[in-house]
């Protein structure tokens, strides 16, 4: 399936779903008129980095906060935000 009609979206949405995780991109044909190019969106995770988060969280300088501050300072923002 390379290309796809406008009544053929309706009728053939899991064979499109099929191509589109497959990696393949799809023209979308309207009245003998390439209108659209329908690509699959590529989904790339950036992995986590411990030590680059630890220098952010110390360039930040952010105070320590006890349990109860915490649950402090959560409660006055869940009353101002929801009365």
């Amino acid at each position: 399936m390379q290309v796809i009609s406008t009544t053929q979206l309706r009728t053939k949405s899991k064979e499109l779903l099929k191509v589109l995780e497959a990696g393949h991109s799809v023209d979308l044909i309207h009245r003998s008129r390439v209108v659209a190019e329908i690509k699959p969106k590529i989904y790339d995770p950036k992995p986590f980095d411990p030590e680059k988060f630890l220098k952010i969280v110390k360039k930040l300088n952010l105070p320590k906060l006890s349990y109860k501050e915490r649950e402090k300072r959560y409660r006055a923002a869940m009353m101002k935000k929801h009365g």
